[in-house]
């Protein structure tokens, strides 16, 4: 069954008073440090799906994840029992300058609806039994606004990526990563052009449905951002702390922690992939434990995926974020897991093998 969990209760400031001055730096040492994927249990599911019933090759995309799943898992056979999806839900100060079309007060609506049960992603997770927690971090306390001064302090910044890998609990199978925040797409389409270069207008979306001149303004908003903090933007934690936002900060800790934890990742659409694209400009294969579940509505999202390399599982045209693509593609998952580990051998079912 489906569970809700909100973890509310757990206070940003258990993780603020971790933080020291050097936390940012830590953390660039543990992805530079980052494990591989076991090679050995790769080769054993391509042996296994060697002598299921059916022709080499004939179940395409699901046999590679089935590779992936065992390689980034480090077991064969693969596991996936415990799904768990995580949101990550954060406001940002940008918010000022109308660059939305919902007002900030919206991320805590929608947590209350998550906690209700009232969204997609709660119908979604109940239909793919998969367990949903909403990780609230300080919705009372936005970032600064990032045309003015670094979104997050260092000690902020540290401690949000550190409660994000709180997320990464035993015995979870498998992460699905997603956000809600008002504003992050504008936070998501500064840090992907501090991180990839390009012209802001080419990063800037309409997000949540906004007009013309709220997107005016809100490549204006990019500009600022970025032309503000250009001289520290060859450093990637810098990029985040100075464009990001708590959730985005969290869901780069949640990456993190799932290398660490051997538990492969699939994330959502363009917010996500951007703060997971951080971990990719310190190391090139540190997001080799994860998968797109989607390609958003989101225009930059495809250039996005270019630069690291992704192709997205599913196109559906969707661009609502709640780690609602994820869990899709996490139906496609369990379906490829399934055939892996349900189907007979060629021996076991009497039937003839491939002359």
């Amino acid at each position: 069954m489906s569970a809700f969990i909100s973890d509310a209760q757990i206070s940003l400031d258990f993780t603020m008073n971790q933080a020291s001055a050097n936390s940012l730096q830590e953390m660039r040492d543990i992805i530079k440090r980052f494990p591989g994927p076991d090679e050995e249990a790769m080769e054993r599911a391509m042996v296994h799906e060697s002598i299921l019933t059916k022709p080499s090759g004939a179940l395409g995309h699901l046999e590679t994840l089935n590779q992936w799943f065992c390689a980034w898992q480090g077991r064969h056979p693969p596991r996936l029992e415990r799904p768990r999806v995580a949101v990550f839900a954060g406001n940002h100060g940008v918010t000022r300058h109308q660059i939305s079309a919902f007002s900030a007060d919206v991320t805590q609506q929608m947590v209350a609806n998550f906690r209700s049960g009232g969204a997609a992603v709660n119908q979604l997770c109940k239909r793919y039994d998969a367990e949903l927690r909403v990780y609230e971090m300080a919705l009372d306390h936005s970032t600064n606004d990032f045309t003015e001064s670094p979104a997050l302090s260092e000690a902020e910044c540290a401690s949000a990526m550190a409660y994000g890998m709180m997320a990464v609990e035993d015995g979870v199978d498998v992460i699905c990563i997603g956000e809600m925040g008002i504003g992050n797409t504008t936070s998501a389409a500064a840090l992907s052009c501090a991180l990839f270069g390009g012209a802001p207008q080419d990063w800037t979306g309409t997000g949540t449905g906004i007009d013309k001149t709220a997107l005016e303004r809100k490549v204006e908003v990019v500009s600022k951002g970025v032309a503000l903090h250009r001289s520290h933007l060859d450093d990637p934690l810098e990029c985040l702390r100075r464009l990001g936002g708590h959730e985005l900060a969290a869901i780069s800790g949640a990456v993190t922690a799932a290398r660490i934890g051997k538990v492969p990742v699939i994330l959502d659409g363009y917010v996500a992939t951007a703060a997971a694209a951080v971990l990719h400009k310190i190391d090139s294969t540190a997001l080799d434990h994860c998968i797109v579940g989607h390609l958003s509505a989101e225009p930059a999202h495809s250039m996005l995926l270019d630069f690291l390399g992704k192709a997205p599982l599913l196109d559906l045209n969707m661009r609502l974020g709640e780690a609602s693509g994820a869990v899709m593609a996490l139906a496609i998952l369990k379906g490829a897991v399934a055939c892996h580990t349900g189907m007979a051998s060629f021996k076991e079912a009497n039937v003839n093998e491939k002359l």
